[in-house]
């Protein structure tokens, strides 16, 4: 006859859970500046591309004809 032992349960304790909550912090927080940098060069890019064809659009007060007053109250 032949008895199967089970391994035991390694228990989960307070250093544990702190190492994990900071390494998926700290992947989170890696995650976001490489996001954010690539988010960054982007919109820089972006806008030196409407810098060099000219491509701005109009400003809303030329676009709406506003334009300031001579005469003050």
């Amino acid at each position: 006859m032949v008895h199967v032992l089970e391994e035991p349960v390694r228990s989960t304790n307070v250093a544990d859970v702190l190492i994990g909550s900071l390494g998926l912090a700290g992947a989170l927080t890696i995650a976001a500046f490489i996001l954010g940098g690539i988010l960054g060069a982007i919109l820089i890019g972006y806008k030196r591309f409407r810098a060099k064809y000219d491509l701005d659009p109009v400003p809303d007060s030329e676009a709406l004809r506003v334009t300031p007053s001579s005469s003050t109250p």
